[in-house]
């Protein structure tokens, strides 16, 4: 692409890189200019322009960025997404319904390094999103490219983007009390089922004992089946998970590196995924809790390893609630 000054007069078919006011508006970055473009910058005094002209191997901005886009998401009704036809060298990826972010992430980085031109910022990987939430954007940055360039990157990056949809439907709280009633939490985890479009099918009180979490467990009808202690989980022999082997299930995982959060444990009954939720569940901030339960909830059980990994980033936004603040 050849970038740079030139007359006005040597301009035409050439893309104007900077707006310019004239006698009847504007003439905006980006216009391929024609003879009544030139005449009308003529007429303004203004001699000469700043311009782009694409070589024959090359795409201009708004090509470029669709056909990466395309190869991003080669199926987007599949994939979860939906993409905004290619303007000033951009598309937008959007969630079509609730799920997590699924991506291959070494991908992306091969193709953000082909071409400095080339570009695509995405959310994090297995963020959460909804209907209507921007996943990614395309951005081509120069006026055009290389096709080699854009080529290239359409291959590395294919079928690199999607979303997981949610496929649970409900769960069911228990909620142990030892004496001073079960206290708050019913609403902030409503919430959080909420925004996957699942329901909170049914609330459940318990005592605070194995045999007790045991017996509510083996009653759950629900897709999902979450339990909130009064007191944390401090050890994988503690109520909760011993009150979910007792009743035939077994645990997969107990604590997270993630703050607030770390007294997390999962596992399941059957088919049937049950989380432990760590007592900062009960406010609707963000915890390492959300990062399990989305993806559980779109049928991404988290591996060891992947718990592990969320570590890096995982230390969250202190909550007002803390019992221990981490300092004063």
């Amino acid at each position: 692409m050849e970038f740079g000054e030139v007359r006005v007069r040597d301009a035409l078919g050439a893309i104007l890189a900077h707006s310019h006011r004239v006698k009847d508006g504007r003439i905006r970055k980006g216009h391929v200019l024609g003879a009544d473009e030139l005449a009308r910058l003529e007429a303004a005094g203004i001699h000469a322009v700043v311009v782009a002209r694409p070589g024959p191997q090359d795409l201009t901005e708004d090509a470029a960025a669709a056909r990466i886009a395309a190869a991003l998401v080669p199926d987007p009704a599949a994939a979860g997404l939906r993409l905004t036809e290619a303007a000033t060298g951009r598309v937008n990826v959007y969630a079509t319904g609730p799920g997590v972010v699924r991506m291959d992430a070494a991908a992306l980085h091969r193709l953000n390094l082909i071409d400095p031109m080339v570009t695509v910022a995405t959310l994090p990987p297995f963020a959460r999103v909804e209907a209507g939430t921007m996943v990614a954007t395309v951005k081509i940055i120069s006026y055009a490219v290389p096709e080699l360039s854009v080529e290239k990157g359409a291959r590395v990056a294919r079928n690199a983007l999607s979303v997981a949809p949610v496929v649970l439907r409900d769960a069911t709280l228990i909620v142990t009390d030892m004496g001073s009633g079960p206290g708050k939490g019913e609403a902030a985890v409503a919430t959080r089922l909420d925004r996957l479009g699942m329901r909170l099918a049914d609330v459940r009180v318990v005592a605070h004992d194995a045999a007790s979490i045991a017996a509510a467990l083996r009653a759950v009808k629900s897709d999902l089946a979450l339990v909130l202690t009064a007191s944390a989980t401090s050890d994988i022999g503690d109520v909760g998970p011993e009150g979910l082997v007792a009743a035939g299930g077994q645990v997969v995982r107990f604590g997270m590196p993630v703050d607030p959060g770390n007294l997390l444990f999962y596992g399941s009954i059957g088919a049937r995924p049950v989380i432990g939720l760590p007592g900062c569940a009960r406010s609707p901030a963000l915890n390492g809790a959300d990062w399990v339960l989305e993806r559980i909830c779109c049928g991404l059980e988290p591996s060891g390893d992947e718990i592990a990994a969320m570590g890096v980033g995982g230390l969250l936004k202190e909550s007002p609630s803390r019992p221990h603040p981490r300092a004063g």
